[in-house]
């Protein structure tokens, strides 16, 4: 499925790759990848977290091909390296990979609509009381599709969603 209606870009068929997080197609998802690109949230006087307002919010942009670390208690933001397209009768449901949650890292994403489309913006908090480290460019969480037998009503893209096509790490939008 996932090939014939280009749902996912680029795609990789195995998963196994010594020395790597996993990333790939799996039984019944894709581990995807988190690219180089992240947003670390800093405590600093007077800064506050306002997803209507998140000029707000201090952050420090970090590009890298290595890996990032996540202070305790810390909050970081990333993009996919994939690109997904997601069928009009289809949801998808995604968890943080196993490999990081036995860390204390959470990864947080919410569902990909039908018709929904772009690089996928995820939320890491590292719960752990040391810092997290991240690999760019390998595997990050899973994402299930659901295939429902008729198609919905009304999709993403007829809505106009605000995060449609986003290429970037998109920060919260209130409209």
């Amino acid at each position: 499925m996932a090939l014939g209606h280009g749902m996912i870009d680029p795609f990789a068929e195995g998963m196994k790759r010594p020395g790597v997080v996993s990333y790939g197609l799996s039984s019944y998802g894709y581990d995807f990848r988190v690219a180089g690109e992240f947003r670390l949230y800093a405590p600093a006087p007077g800064a506050l977290l306002d997803p209507k307002d998140a000029t707000r919010a201090p952050f420090e942009e970090i590009r890298t091909d290595t890996f990032v670390d996540i202070p305790p208690h810390g909050i970081a933001v990333a993009r996919s390296v994939e690109y997904f397209r997601i069928p009009r009768n289809v949801v998808t449901v995604t968890f943080g990979k196993s490999t990081y949650a036995r860390m204390g890292l959470v990864v947080n994403i919410t569902p990909f609509e039908p018709e929904w489309e772009g690089h996928v913006t995820l939320e890491m908090s590292n719960t752990a009381p040391l810092p997290a480290r991240v690999y760019a460019n390998e595997g990050i969480a899973q994402v299930l599709f659901l295939e429902s037998d008729e198609v919905c009503e009304t999709s993403y893209a007829d809505r106009q969603g605000k995060y449609q096509g986003q290429k970037a790490i998109t920060a919260p939008k209130v409209v």
